[in-house]
């Protein structure tokens, strides 16, 4: 969908074609383009279909480029889907400046636009156009920062489930947000680089303003790339440690069942040469040879089956290991 918006006395205002102030720069809020509307902002704004098709890549990084008639900047800015497989992510939202309008497109819905639709980014307006993205960005470190800490209370909670008991969706969570920690990372630095080229180059220009608010966007940057790394190798941490612990249960399991195992494999051996040697009871004659024999092969297989397990180290302890399933609730 394609909204108008325009400010009154500060406060963004969504308006139709017609009730336009020509006098007002306008924020055109593209997001979850169609491909009509991709094609309709082309031909409206004459914006490079290349580019267009870059801004709408979902895997396209960060970086700022000075047209003819416009400057284009690509952000990548976080969003939260509850349902989606993957719930932490980015998306890179195009931002083109022409000079009445700025225009934000994204192929999805974001906390960031929204907030900017809703008011809730302060000193926030479309009269200085670098500011207006150096705000935007100031934001989506905010939503970084905030997602990160979601992630890590979430990933603590998968860990205390996991210690009760290992299952796979609890495994594939922890998957999950060690994805979204490496997305999170990778966008982090994109967009670091976005502003050291902001404040390098003269596509755009700051005044002392804007310098300031740069400084702090780049610190709230760095704490956020940092928070990231450090999550994404605690997460990684804890996958290979559960991993172990999977493989040593399994071990376990497969070493005892190896010991019942050798167990019933000696009456087998037993009986196998003796078969042929000993009258079977209730046969065609019967005796009590059998009966006694099979009767001293079971009891001295549970003998040695008994023995077995006291001398295994298998033996289980009380807080050794254990392999527990999920009871339902």
């Amino acid at each position: 969908m394609v909204y108008l918006w325009q400010q009154d006395d500060g406060v963004f205002v969504r308006k139709e074609q017609e009730e336009l102030d020509s006098q007002e720069r306008v924020w055109v809020d593209a997001r979850n383009v169609t491909s009509d509307e991709m094609r309709e902002l082309e031909e409206t704004y004459k914006i490079d279909h290349e580019q267009m098709l870059d801004i709408l890549d979902p895997d396209e990084l960060a970086r700022i480029e000075k047209e003819d008639n416009y400057v284009l900047a690509i952000l990548r800015l976080p969003v939260f889907q509850p349902k989606a497989p993957l719930q932490y992510f980015t998306a890179p939202v195009g931002i083109i400046m022409v000079p009445d309008k700025i225009i934000t497109i994204c192929w999805t819905n974001c906390e960031v636009l929204k907030d900017i639709s809703a008011n809730r980014i302060k000193d926030l307006t479309l009269t200085d156009f670098p500011a207006f993205i150096i705000r935007i960005m100031s934001r989506a470190d905010t939503m970084f920062l905030r997602y990160l800490k979601e992630i890590n209370r979430r990933t603590n909670s998968i860990q205390q489930e996991l210690q009760e008991s290992i299952a796979n969706s609890e495994l594939i969570q922890l998957l999950n947000m060690e994805k979204s920690l490496t997305t999170f990372a990778t966008s982090l630095r994109s967009n670091q680089q976005l502003l050291e080229k902001i404040r390098k180059t003269r596509i755009l220009t700051l005044d002392e303003d804007d310098r300031e608010w740069l400084d702090d966007v780049e610190i709230d940057s760095r704490q956020a790339m940092e928070m990231a790394d450090t999550y994404s190798t605690i997460t990684a941490g804890t996958m290979d440690t559960f991993a172990s612990v999977i493989s040593n249960n399994m071990n376990m399991v497969m070493k005892r069942l190896t010991v019942f195992s050798i167990a019933l494999a000696i009456p087998t051996i037993i009986t196998s040469f003796m078969g042929m040697n000993i009258r079977l009871p209730w046969g065609a004659e019967t005796t009590w040879e059998g009966v006694i024999a099979i009767t001293f092969l079971c009891i001295t297989t549970f003998i040695i089956a008994y023995i077995l397990m006291e001398i295994s180290p298998l033996k289980r302890k009380k807080g050794r290991w254990s392999l527990k399933w999920r009871k339902k609730k």
